[in-house]
């Protein structure tokens, strides 16, 4: 048994067989299924790096590995998956069964190739955080979360780009960009935002005449840099300003009638939130970080109505399919988190609040996009702040996450 742990420990593959069935008798006999979970980004301390290309499969694209069959004496080697016999290229001539390349070696079954040529001509692509941050809260609540973002802004990586989006009954966008005063665009709680209206109504086009077709996807696709960097700028040019549109920040000035909820528009800052990254860092592995003290109450993802005579729906409404606005959020939720996995976006949840917030709802976004999800009963809370500087701080308990 101590074989599979190390080769679970090296690998980061965990099966529940160690043996395959061998026959179909074998196999349906088999209580739990054959499968496999794989850890991509498993920490590794003593992982090999080898300065040069993999050798692809001509056919499949597969990499040269210990599996595969190798005949040294016509110099050709057989890809495990697709069967394909492949031609060694000249650099590998002076293979033989004494003298293997590294990723022939048993033990090396997790390499990772490091090509000196691609490295000198492509920078890393900065991390990109969109704080997403709800203010129908009471004023002790706001201290809290504008505590904890000041903190976390200190921590990013100076070339970390990062946006800022506050929603109550309205939603915000915030042009960091603008250093001079504070300018935001403002779009109605209620009303759905396509990522055309979106670009129309932010001015994406003033300067640089709209596509008349294709995607617009970024700088290469439609989009000026100059446009994108209005709302998303790296950590150390618009940190200055970011704090200070912190500290400037209230609670939502709309009045709450009496009998009602606040109206919090949580599904609509979502939205727009991703079509934002969608259109101006698209395939980026950016963060939409949503920070909810609460129940949403506008828009398509409410979970609830404002007439504080309607109780928010319980676990046994769930059970008996009787909640009433279910249905209609996660059909929501479940289309936003398509376009983010499309994106190549990630959503995470800060839900902060002793009342139910809906995480219900819009799990299926997180889990999707490989987000995470945080609970706590305030935004003072230690779990909320603890769990906040994991995400952006290097260190022994960090996520991994971090760019420094």
């Amino acid at each position: 048994m101590g074989e599979f742990v190390e080769l679970e420990a090296q690998d980061g593959v965990r099966m529940p067989w160690n043996v395959l069935p061998g026959s179909k008798q074998e196999s349906s006999n088999c209580v739990v299924p054959v499968s496999a979970i794989y850890t991509p980004i498993k920490p590794f301390p003593n992982m090999p790096v080898l300065p040069y290309s993999p050798l692809r499969c001509r056919t499949c694209r597969s990499v040269l590995n210990p599996f595969c069959t190798v005949d040294f004496s016509a110099k050709i080697w057989v890809c495990p998956f697709c069967f394909q016999r492949n031609q060694f290229p000249p650099h590998y001539a002076s293979i033989s069964d004494d003298n293997l390349p590294a990723e022939l070696f048993s033990q090396y079954t997790t390499i990772e190739f490091e090509d000196p040529q691609m490295i000198s001509s492509s920078a890393p692509s900065p991390m990109i955080f969109m704080f997403v941050v709800d203010t129908c809260m009471i004023e002790e609540e706001m201290a809290f979360l504008k505590s904890a973002l000041s903190q976390a802004i200190e921590l990013l990586h100076e070339n970390s780009l990062v946006g800022l989006i506050t929603f109550g009954t309205l939603v915000h966008v915030h042009e960091l960009g603008f250093g001079e005063i504070t300018k935001t665009y403002v779009f109605k709680g209620s009303k759905d935002v396509s990522k055309e209206q979106l670009l129309e109504q932010m001015g994406f086009f003033l300067k640089k005449p709209k596509p008349s077709t294709g995607v617009i996807a970024g700088a290469r696709d439609g989009l000026s840099a100059d446009s994108i960097s209005r709302f998303l700028l790296p950590a150390s040019q618009c940190e200055f300003t970011l704090n200070s549109v912190l500290e400037e920040l209230q609670k939502d000035p709309w009045p709450v009638p009496p009998g009602q909820r606040a109206s919090r528009c949580t599904s609509t800052a979502l939205s727009v939130a991703a079509c934002l990254l969608g259109a101006c860092v698209p395939g980026s592995g950016a963060r939409i970080l949503a920070f909810i003290g609460g129940p949403s109450t506008e828009g398509l993802g409410a979970i609830v109505s404002k007439n504080l005579s309607e109780p928010i729906r319980s676990h046994k409404d769930l059970d008996k399919d009787s909640a009433p606005h279910y249905h209609k959020a996660v059909k929501f939720y479940e289309g936003l988190a398509k376009q983010l996995v499309h994106q190549g976006h990630v959503l995470d949840l800060f839900a902060c609040a002793l009342d139910q917030v809906g995480v219900a709802e819009l799990k299926v976004a997180v889990e999707k996009t490989g987000g995470l999800v945080v609970l706590a009963e305030s935004f003072g809370h230690s779990v909320f702040k603890n769990s906040l500087r994991c995400i952006f701080q290097s260190g022994g308990h960090d996520l991994g996450l971090s760019s420094k």
